[in-house]
């Protein structure tokens, strides 16, 4: 009879574990860092969505009667010989940072497989809840909280909700579940449970590092660090549902530069095309884009068109990419998977989406996009509704060249944004940048933002953006915004909104990306704008004289800051450090800056408490301990480590100067 410890073995670095029911596999992954891979099948799956190759590295395996040992740099794991269970530790303390918890008392086994046919299964992997542990990270969710401890999380796309799940623990370590398949993460009082609703193998990775920023930057290093931000992209962006015409954009934006505001991006939005699917400009709206393109450069503008993943059934590209078999396709019914309007159409249609896993799909994408839009001077994509929407979520029904939709369904966006950054790299391109709906683990790596979605122009609403951002610049993704204003409901001629405009505006000029969008007046109110097709006002000298006078003042505000956002874009770029990030990030030793989640850090040296109530002329701001705080407007200094009462008219958000930092903030 074998010895506990002959269910051992070691390859090049790689300690594997045997028992009769699973294969496990830890091995370094990056610094700092071990990947975990179990399975029940009887090889193990190798499948690299989102790392990317590892380098060498020095890794100790020491194996001994109930336990093995390895050891990678600050990171180190031990499995249980009988029962295959994985602890992790900071190299050198035995305090676990994380651990592996037995699924049940009369069985062994860490981690659990149940068979959903084929090579698929129901997987769980079950860890140790820790009473004071905070959570962060895990993409962007709408329950407005920053720590996530007590959630319930579902792990899947929807309009507003990412899935990224990379959580990030106070107890110093992060974990990333290395699955792109639908399931959920309850981090519960008595465990934390991980699931995967159709999987052929548990995969996760561990890191740890030198605080948030070492983890963070050890997950860059595992997934891919974003470029850098192009320096154009730091600036305003101008953005409406929708401009219908040509003539109707280039007339904002003279207009925009007449009055001398800033205007960095002006954006095309959908319904711009002729049918969905042929990715081309309407000619009857649109004549000249060339033209259109060279009268906005010279003003300083770049311009930004919504491609979208449908595909109307009429489109002179359908049958190519029917026959090729580069559309997502249904395992049953019929393959169609939203009803939405299009141009050129007698009502709703049912459309296709394009099968973005597919290699020859992404090509095809780019082939037209360079065709119709790149070649007329067109350099920067909003990739909208790519989580992507469907009419009813049924991922089990849906089949992509990846595989069905139950196993790698959170996947789409990213390869949509890689179709886009690896056609503009084809293409000479440099300056690479996409907007999306969604994303996943790496998809920093090929230039892609993201905004919150479709939000609710209410305070409300403002208020679940501030934790969202923090918590997925925690997930990986420096670059992101919101809807400055809401994108459903906003009523332009109330005092209501006047004043959520002016608010948002104020929150919006410290995130990373400066972006003004919505559907304005979209309500039953306003019958001729409650048409998807339309939209109201929304440019910034809409809302009223007060609120443009101080929009005007946050426009130029933001000019200012470019130098310091570009010197913080590059520290993202080279290090995975969100620009905007809680308090904690910086200050992890201040036990009272952990409870604060409507502040933030924009960068080391700006605090910012945005006003997230109406008719607010004051709020509370806690200054952390360990600096000097001025207030950027006063000049008024003082010590950390209090609560001050800030003053907050209309026109004033309070900002704070660390450790008398000099930031242009007043003209």
């Amino acid at each position: 009879m074998k010895s506990e410890s002959q269910r051992f073995s070691t390859n090049d670095g790689c300690l594997v574990w045997r028992s009769g029911e699973q294969i496990l596999r830890v091995e370094p992954w990056g610094r700092d860092c071990l990947r975990i891979r179990a399975t029940a099948l009887p090889e193990m799956p190798l499948r690299d969505w989102s790392l990317l190759p590892p380098a060498k590295a020095a890794v100790k395996v020491s194996i001994e009667k109930d336990l093995a040992r390895i050891v990678h740099g600050k990171l180190t794991a031990t499995v249980d010989a009988k029962s295959g269970r994985v602890r992790f530790f900071k190299t050198g303390n035995d305090e676990p940072l994380v651990e592996e918890i037995f699924a049940r008392t009369n069985y062994l086994l860490s981690r659990t497989f149940k068979s959903v046919g084929g090579d698929l299964y129901h997987a769980e992997a079950c860890f140790t809840a820790f009473d004071s542990e905070r959570i962060y990270g895990l993409g962007q969710r709408r329950h407005g909280l920053l720590d996530q401890k007590g959630c319930i999380l579902e792990l899947t796309h929807r309009n507003s909700q990412i899935s990224i799940p990379l959580l990030v623990s106070s107890r110093g370590y992060g974990l990333l579940w290395h699955n792109p398949g639908m399931g959920r993460v309850e981090l519960g009082r008595t465990q934390t449970r991980w699931v995967a609703d159709a999987t052929r193998l548990i995969d996760y990775v561990v890191m740890t590092g030198d605080g948030y920023a070492g983890i963070l930057e050890r997950y860059a290093d595992l997934t891919g660090h974003s470029p850098v931000l192009p320096e154009w992209a730091a600036g305003f962006w101008q953005c409406k549902l929708r401009y219908r015409t040509q003539d109707e954009l280039l007339a904002v934006a003279r207009e925009h530069k007449r009055r001398g505001l800033p205007m960095s991006v002006i954006v095309v939005d959908y319904l711009h095309w002729t049918k969905m699917g042929e990715w081309k400009f309407d000619p009857v709206c649109w004549p000249d884009p060339a033209g259109m393109v060279r009268e906005l450069d010279k003003l300083g503008i770049k311009v930004m068109v919504s491609v979208w993943p449908t595909v109307n059934p009429d489109s002179e590209n359908y049958p190519a990419l029917r026959d090729h078999h580069l559309l997502v396709e249904a395992e049953r019914g019929m393959n169609t998977f939203i009803k939405f309007t299009d141009t050129n159409a007698q009502g709703p249609v049912f459309l296709h989406l394009l099968d973005s896993t597919h290699p020859e799909a992404r090509k095809f994408l780019w082939d037209k996009l360079r065709e119709n839009y790149h070649r007329h001077g067109i350099k920067a994509w909003w990739l909208d509704a790519i989580e992507p929407e469907m009419a009813v979520y049924d991922h089990d029904n849906v089949r992509y060249h990846a595989g069905n939709g139950l196993e790698v369904g959170c996947l789409y966006p990213l390869c949509q944004q890689q179709a886009l950054f690896e056609g503009m790299r084809s293409a000479g391109e440099t300056e690479i940048i996409t907007l999306g709906r969604a994303g996943f683990a790496g998809s920093q790596r090929y230039g892609a933002a993201i905004w919150s979605g479709d939000i609710h122009s209410t305070w409300e609403d403002l208020q679940q953006q501030v934790r969202a951002g923090l918590n997925l610049g925690l997930s990986g993704i420096p670059w992101w915004t919101t809807d400055i204003g809401g994108f459903f409901g906003g009523e332009i001629d109330t005092p209501y909104f006047q004043e959520l405009i002016v608010r948002w505006f104020q929150y919006g000029a410290f995130c990373p990306l400066f972006r003004l969008h919505g559907w304005r007046n979209s309500s039953l109110t306003h019958p001729e704008t409650s048409d998807p097709t339309r939209g109201g006002p929304n440019e910034v000298w809409r809302f009223g004289d007060r609120a443009y006078d101080i929009i005007k003042e946050i426009l130029l505000l933001r000019e200012r800051l470019r130098p310091y956002i570009m010197k913080q874009m590059k520290l993202a770029s080279t290090k995975g450090t969100p620009p905007m990030r809680p308090l904690f990030f910086d200050f992890p030793d201040d036990d009272r800056a952990q409870a604060v989640d409507d502040q933030f850090m924009f960068g080391p040296d700006l605090l910012v408490a945005p006003v997230l109530h109406p008719g607010v002329t004051g709020r509370k701001v806690y200054l952390p301990a360990g600096a000097k705080w001025a207030d950027a407007w006063t000049g008024k200094v003082f010590k950390g480590g209090q609560t001050v009462k800030a003053a907050a008219p209309l026109d004033k958000i309070p900002l704070y100067l660390r450790d008398e930092r000099k930031l242009p903030i007043r003209a």
